[in-house]
């Protein structure tokens, strides 16, 4: 008698299935339209590919492009893969090596050959060879195969990218590899779609091309990297494509330099020189954070950027992030078990990547009752991390940055309030500046300090915490981030949608018990008793950087009245009406207007259209009429017509507009 499999589906049935079926004879026994539309499976868990056999009695959820997160996955790992054949095919002795799905696309690490690395100009032609591909469906084909046959065939090839990184798997760890008809494969753990024909042939794009070094490590053999875009239709590609045009019209480095506010050079890799009119924007948001904590009961402080090297190795940083941290010298140990931290009376010294233990040394200064708690630390941090030189990008990705930090130290009792109060503050803050947001909560990951008790706790308590604040819903895009936290904590992300849709991971608030108990943190408790606090770590905008850029990017320069350098210029059209234009200055100033006056003898045209492109919000144009009349011509940054007021009259209306949101 034939064993039957159990195939429990989501609907609740159960399908009894032959020993040896597939995903994919369940979807045909179902019908041919789900035979036709399923990608791949979902089984007990764990994503497959479709044509792979069941191992025993399994709960099977079938993946159509409806489900667009796995699909969009599955078909972009798919492209990639096409991508590395059509190059091989082109160029044969070009070596392979890595090739992942991205947020958007996809791309792949090659060793060029005797050709060398790979141009722009190369892109049109991978591009119509991935095609052929595509057309000729290929079925994709999962094997397990030995290590020393894996390794063996590679070296055959001259393939020694890939022989190298077979050759350090882990021992236990089954060696898959997926053929592409009969005359390609590649190792990969999958999962894959059934052929290269369910990838649409046009809804794919090879958008550019950069070095990257074998496995992240500058040491190592530089590699070409050619990147694409990949979706499930040609229409998902078509909004992409309009998307990244109206990205590249708002990036930040780009209005940065046209409206002076700042720039980046190789004197200072990776920190940023603020010119006067980025700085404007810099103090703005800093006085305006500075008016909601103080509000919110938050204490200031500032702490050393400097710090002995033991406080890190306490605090756990140095073992887990060493490499990110610029030391001082820079021959120091890597790890907490290669020699001392201390050497003939040097101590080694590190800038601090982050503020917590700082902060927590200041909590440690005096003795703490559980009347003092909750204490609230805020610094307007200064921090320094070693990011890779590739991965640098702007004010989002620096070396250098200012994060609007705080530690929330309580008791056990106090935790869900406090994190409510912040989840609320955060509310506030993000609906000031005009974003929507989604709420995820980033659980334990794989390595981490802790127990599992502590772990539940802290999961636990956050959750609760969003709950009461009614922000745990699908309208805030709630969601739970498995293996996503801090090594020493769970946390809250708060991801910003900005105006063409992107979304930006800004805000965290993580539970940690880890820290004070390493640091040996504690309150005197009310049964006198000493007790350790926990410690919240929190932030809303991040860094200042990184969020000066998004602003610039989400407003596309246009930034509201408040945060704007300049916010509005005098302009004169005749040389008559000079006098009245710095009258009208001197008056906007009084009434703390930060305004300009443009008395060049140019075109009015020519003076509109270059403080446009400074993104300036209003221009008073002036000429000699204005002045006989005391009044002014208001031009509005994006809009066609021109309104005639009094110059009070005009004044008033910048002052309403130039106040910021928390004090109107």
């Amino acid at each position: 008698m034939t064993e039957l499999l159990k195939i429990s589906l989501p609907d609740g049935s159960v399908r009894e299935m032959p020993a040896g079926s597939t995903p994919a004879d369940v979807a045909a026994a179902i019908g041919p339209g789900l035979a036709k539309a399923a990608l791949a499976a979902r089984v007990d868990g764990e994503v497959r590919d479709i044509m792979r056999p069941f191992e025993g009695d399994a709960e099977l959820a079938l993946i159509t492009a409806r489900d667009e997160a796995d699909a969009l996955e599955l078909v972009r790992h798919d492209y990639a893969h096409v991508l590395a054949e059509a190059v091989q095919m082109l160029w044969p002795d070009t070596q392979i090596t890595f090739g992942p799905a991205t947020e958007d696309g996809f791309y792949y690490d090659f060793a060029p050959g005797a050709r060398g690395p790979f141009t722009e100009e190369d892109l049109p032609v991978i591009e119509a060879k991935m095609r052929e591909i595509i057309a000729a469906d290929k079925p994709l084909r999962r094997e397990e195969w030995d290590r020393d046959r894996l390794i063996a065939w590679f070296k055959e090839r001259g393939e020694t990218f890939k022989a190298e990184w077979a050759a350090e798997l882990p021992g236990d760890e089954p060696l898959t590899v997926y053929h592409s008809g009969e005359g390609w494969l590649d190792l990969c753990r999958g999962p894959h779609l059934a052929s290269t024909g369910k990838l649409d042939p046009q809804a794919f794009k090879l958008t550019r091309v950069s070095g990257a070094y074998w496995r992240g490590d500058q040491k190592n053999a530089m590699l070409s990297r050619i990147y694409g875009t990949g979706w499930l239709n040609k229409k998902q590609l078509s909004e992409h494509l309009v998307r990244l045009e109206e990205a590249a019209k708002r990036d930040h480095r780009k209005l940065g330099r046209e409206m002076d506010l700042f720039h980046l050079q190789d004197v200072a890799h990776g920190s940023v020189f603020w010119h006067p009119k980025g700085y404007v924007i810099w103090r703005e948001l800093e006085a305006y954070m500075r008016r909601a904590i103080d509000a919110a009961g938050y204490r200031e402080i500032k702490t050393p950027q400097v710090m002995d090297a033991r406080q890190w190795e306490q605090s756990g940083h140095w073992g887990k992030y060493r490499e990110n941290m610029f030391v001082i010298p820079d021959e120091v140990p890597n790890t907490e078990d290669e020699g001392p931290l201390v050497s003939d009376g040097a101590e080694w010294m590190a800038l601090k990547p982050m503020n917590c233990p700082a902060h927590v040394l200041v909590f440690k200064h005096g003795i703490k009752s559980y009347r003092d708690l909750p204490l609230r630390l805020y610094e307007n941090g200064c921090c320094h991390r070693n990011e890779p030189h590739g991965a640098l990008h702007g004010l989002m990705r620096v070396r250098q940055f200012t994060q609007d930090d705080a530690h929330i130290f309580c008791r056990e009792d106090q935790i869900v309030a406090e994190v409510r109060a912040f989840c609320e503050l955060a509310d506030r803050i993000y609906g000031d500046f005009g974003f929507t947001y989604s709420i995820k909560l980033a659980l334990r990951p794989e390595k981490r300090f802790g127990t599992d008790a502590q772990w539940d706790q802290a999961e636990a308590e956050l959750r609760a915490a969003v709950i009461e604040a009614g922000l745990a819903t699908e309208e805030y895009g709630w969601e739970e981030l498995p293996g996503e936290g801090a090594f020493y904590a769970p946390k809250l992300e708060w991801h910003l949608t900005d105006a063409i849709g992107r979304t930006w991971q800004v805000g965290t608030i993580q539970s940690d018990r880890v820290l004070p108990e390493r640091l040996d943190a504690s309150y005197v408790g009310e049964d006198g008793e000493r007790h350790r606090p926990l410690m919240l770590h929190r932030a809303i905008f991040g860094s200042y950087e990184r969020f000066i850029g998004i602003l610039i990017e989400h407003f596309a320069g246009k930034l509201p009245v408040w945060l704007a350098p300049v916010q509005a210029v005098v302009a004169t059209i005749v040389s008559d009406a000079d006098d009245y234009a710095n009258e009208a200055l001197a008056k906007l100033r009084a009434a703390g207007i930060r305004a300009e006056a443009d008395l060049r003898n140019e075109k009015i045209n020519y003076k509109v259209r270059e403080h446009s492109v400074a993104k300036v919000p209003h221009l008073l144009v002036v000429g000699k009429r204005e002045a006989e009349e005391g009044t002014v011509a208001i031009r509005t940054l994006g809009e066609q017509q021109q309104k005639f007021v009094s110059l009070d009259e005009a004044i008033a209306f910048l002052k309403v507009e130039a106040t910021p949101p928390d004090q109107r």
